[in-house]
């Protein structure tokens, strides 16, 4: 064992010392919510302070502490010599010569380099290159939608039918932009970490009412740990609906009844799908924006709100356009909840089992097959295999590592899944029942 464990005490901050060695054991004692250890490239860092400062929250990097995050550090930095100035006065040393380089279940050293090789690969070949005027055209397009949207209603008249198709020019709209600030917050578009953000903070804030703060802290820990419990926020869902094999299991040996969760597949469209956007997101939102003092994030949203009561306020009374804002809001929330559920509840969905970033990620993500109109009806989520191994690519480039993905998933055994945008949204609802059925076996036995 090596001696440097005797040198640091827990929580003490980093010093930027390398003379300093230690053993895993010795790392994985400080995965603590208040002494957290990680270790990156071999070397060992003291983030216990840091990861309150941290830009994509603290829960991002606990999700790490006592384990190797070499990988997760790569696949979220798009300036990673940017990063390191601020990962350098908190080395506390290195891992011992006798150490292998991945913690836990993680010691598979072909996957790791033959991973490092592909990303290095991807990187020559121009992968993360981007092509500034697609994105030019897609925000186009979304700002030409919700222009249009208007003049629908404007020119004319408000009719029952008019309305229903405004509604879902806004909804087509709503959801491009969600797609649009996704690849803001992955810093897949600009150079520079605060071109990103604040592209993302007006599409959030003005094109959205939404915070742009509360959806990254949120949504980086699903991509660092995708359908993990406890570390996935995307997996909890709040006694609601059980998930996964396991999940179910566990609750009905414990006599949890919450909701009929054998019927859950048919509650789903009910409270699932319909509702996720309109009252449960933007009840955390706003909450999150109030609670952590995010007011130019709420000054933001409040302009959103602003811009449709200038437009619809006069065609629509207040009643009717808070009625559209919210008939709205519901028809993006089916679009994004079936799109995003169709990659990952249908797969593994576990507690932490410490894989392998390539393992992990082609265990909780599956990709749907390639079309025009799927690359836009998903945002290019349905590469979600290649978004989740790189998160900081630009989404034009997915099809071209797509190959390469498969190749070395097929080389090493691991299973890489490509499904119809049928067969993908059927799994969603195949996949509740079968959990509700887990639950109902293990409630009903004695």
């Amino acid at each position: 064992m090596g001696g440097g464990g005797q040198l640091t005490e827990p929580g003490e901050p980093g010093t930027g010392g390398s003379g300093r060695v230690f053993t895993w054991e010795e790392v994985q004692r400080h995965s603590h919510r208040n002494d957290q250890w990680l270790v990156i490239d071999r070397k060992v860092y003291n983030v216990t302070q840091w990861a309150k400062r941290h830009p994509g929250g603290f829960r991002v990097i606990s999700h790490y502490a006592g384990e190797d995050a070499t990988e997760a550090f790569k696949a979220f930095h798009h300036d990673g010599k940017f990063a390191q100035k601020f990962l350098r006065p908190l080395q506390i040393g290195e891992l011992a010569a006798t150490e292998p380089s991945q913690d836990h279940n993680k010691n598979v050293r072909s996957i790791v380099q033959d991973f490092h090789t592909l990303r290095a690969q991807a990187e020559d070949d121009g992968l993360f290159r981007v092509r500034p005027m697609f994105f030019c055209f897609y925000l186009g397009h979304i700002l030409l939608l919700e222009a249009l949207g208007w003049l629908t209603v404007w020119v004319w008249g408000t009719s029952w039918m008019l309305t229903l198709l405004c509604s879902i020019i806004l909804a087509t709209a709503q959801i491009q932009s969600s797609w649009l600030q996704h690849d803001f917050g992955h810093k897949s578009v600009f150079k520079t970490t605060h071109g990103n953000h604040i592209m993302q903070m007006f599409i959030m804030g003005h094109l959205k009412g939404a915070s742009t703060n509360w959806w990254n802290h949120r949504h980086f820990q699903h991509h660092a740990k995708p359908n993990v419990f406890s570390k996935d926020p995307d997996v909890n869902m709040l006694h609601v609906f059980v998930v996964g094999a396991i999940q179910p299991v566990e609750y009905g040996i414990k006599k949890i009844k919450y909701m009929p969760y054998h019927r859950q597949h048919q509650y789903f469209f009910f409270v699932g799908a319909p509702l996720v956007l309109p009252v449960y997101f933007q009840l955390q939102m706003m909450h999150s924006m109030i609670y952590r003092h995010h007011w130019v994030e709420l000054v933001l949203a409040m302009t959103f709100y602003l811009r449709y009561f200038c437009c619809y306020l006069p065609l629509y009374g207040l009643f009717g356009t808070l009625a559209l804002i919210t008939f709205v809001r519901f028809l993006e929330s089916h679009w994004f909840v079936w799109v995003t559920q169709m990659n990952h509840l249908p797969m593994d969905i576990d507690h932490e089992a410490h894989q392998d970033w390539l393992t992990m990620q082609l265990h909780a993500t599956c990709n749907i097959e390639q079309s025009s109109f799927n690359d836009w009806f998903s945002g290019h989520l349905n590469f979600q295999i290649e978004h989740h191994l790189f998160p900081t690519m630009p989404r034009h480039n997915y099809y071209l590592v797509a190959p390469l993905v498969q190749a070395l998933c097929e080389k090493h055994g691991i299973p890489y899944q490509v499904k119809t945008m049928r067969q993908g949204l059927a799994d969603v609802l195949r996949s509740l029942k079968n959990s509700g059925e887990l639950w109902l076996d293990a409630y009903l036995h004695k």
